[in-house]
């Protein structure tokens, strides 16, 4: 992967977002959903301006998709996207951090090692970012499906998988709602915290709040193993605080009945503006006939990404318990 590419292909998504978010009167994440299907399709839409269509016909004889590569794609795009979500205040438009995606793309890898092939599920997808990032690490044919409520964000995800050859399938919908899909391998998500406002859909939950409104993120670990294949896995991130809040024993109680928790992986407080946003990587199974919990549960405090030499330690470290892991 060359920065270049990456730096070259953001200016040309930046510039050309920045005309259509102009001409069309909508925002810059809109519009760069816009510019991307424009440079999937190789051409402008008939609905668009007249005058918009010819500075984009000019804009694509600049680029041509075909020479970059998978990764090169996934970061400009990352890169326009993180620019756009600057200037958007809903707190759902934030994107996973790229040292965290990959991180745990490393994380799947070492869980499958040795597969054939997988079925993944991202539930709360948000741009597509961390799905794509975990795709473009594992080197296996791959079934994936997505879901994402907000409009915008599931356009960009559709068109950053497209750019990068990624066949997803994707649900517009209510994650919390039911799917029509079978089990999976691998279910993931960042989670989104907070309560969760559809009380009817709540109630038909384990984890529903006994009063009160419940926790999106308890709602969404149980939906998780739901659509997850007995003996497959659920990757998280997750509050640090996911095992100290007020409704955090039932969470107990029920993760100790459905599955076993492999790990709980802290991220360095340095990615956070505020420790109190800090956050984890939760590793769960889901139990089936032959599954038994780990010796010990890998817990690790991971030290900032920026720090090589203590993440190579920690490394070499979790290598290790996953090769204990696979031989039990």
């Amino acid at each position: 992967m060359k920065q270049e590419n990456v730096e070259q292909l953001f200016q040309w998504i930046d510039d050309t977002a920045t005309d259509v978010s102009h001409d069309m009167n909508i925002t810059y994440l809109e519009a760069i959903a816009e510019t991307l299907d424009v440079l999937f399709n190789g051409h402008p839409f008939d609905d668009m301006d007249k005058n918009l269509q010819t500075k984009l016909n000019n804009e694509l004889t600049k680029i041509s998709k075909d020479d970059y590569q998978k990764e090169e794609i996934r970061k400009a795009v990352q890169l326009t996207i993180l620019k756009g979500m600057k200037g958007a205040t809903q707190q759902q438009h934030l994107i996973t951090p790229d040292s965290v995606a990959m991180f745990m793309g490393y994380l799947a890898s070492k869980l499958f090692e040795g597969r054939e092939q997988l079925k993944l599920f991202d539930l709360a997808s948000g741009s597509g970012n961390l799905l794509t990032s975990i795709m473009n690490q594992l080197e296996m044919p791959l079934t994936a499906y997505a879901s994402e409520v907000d409009p915008t964000l599931i356009q960009l995800a559709v068109t950053n998988a497209n750019l990068q050859k990624n066949h997803i399938e994707f649900f517009h919908q209510d994650s919390l709602r039911p799917f029509l899909m079978e089990p999976v391998d691998l279910v993931l998500a960042d989670l989104p915290v907070g309560y969760y406002p559809d009380e009817a859909t709540a109630s038909k939950y384990e984890l529903k709040a006994e009063e009160g409104m419940s926790y999106a993120h308890h709602l969404f670990i149980e939906q998780g193993l739901s659509y997850t294949e007995e003996g497959g896995y659920l990757m998280f991130i997750v509050p640090n605080f996911l095992f100290e809040s007020e409704q955090s024993k039932q969470l107990n109680a029920f993760l100790r009945e459905h599955a076993h928790i492999v790990g709980m992986l802290q991220l360095s407080d340095s990615l956070f503006k505020n420790e109190k946003h800090g956050k984890s990587i939760l590793i769960l199974q889901k139990k089936g006939g032959n599954t038994k919990p780990p010796k010990q549960a890998l817990l690790v405090q991971l030290p900032s990404f920026k720090n090589p030499e203590a993440m190579a330690d920690i490394l070499a470290q979790m290598n290790q318990w996953f090769d204990q892991y696979k031989a039990r």
